[in-house]
């Protein structure tokens, strides 16, 4: 088995900045590459940023230059650093990894369970 572990999410001033962590655990055998998706209230759920095992990363427009990813192999987790925080960033923000487990070929996408950002005016 597998799992996610989002941390870091909370209430924040527009302006702000939080960081948020996401650590996979358990049964694996590769993690390649990891990301964070968000979803809003009545919206749907869309993607904020990816990096690959190499740590090249891509971002969606709305938070380039404001957020960034990263990761650390040796831990098994990914990051993302927010910054200038607006309120249109408020969401569930939910970790991405691709993974292979023990005794597994493929690999197969798996989800945190999300942490909730949430950006005042």
């Amino acid at each position: 088995q597998v799992q996610l572990v989002e941390s870091g999410g909370g209430l924040v001033q527009a302006g702000g900045s939080l960081r948020l962590s996401c650590v996979a655990s358990g049964s694996i055998f590769r993690v390649n590459a990891m990301g964070w998706y968000r979803q809003a209230p009545g919206k749907q759920r869309e993607l904020v940023a990816t990096i690959t095992s190499g740590g090249a990363t891509s971002y969606a427009d709305l938070v380039k230059g404001r957020f960034t990813i990263s990761r650390d192999n040796s831990k098994n987790t990914v990051y993302l650093q927010m910054n200038s925080l607006e309120p249109e960033d408020t969401a569930v923000y939910y970790c991405t990894a691709d993974i292979i487990r023990l005794g597994a070929v493929y690999a197969y996408l798996h989800w945190g369970q999300g942490t909730q950002v949430t950006v005042s005016s």
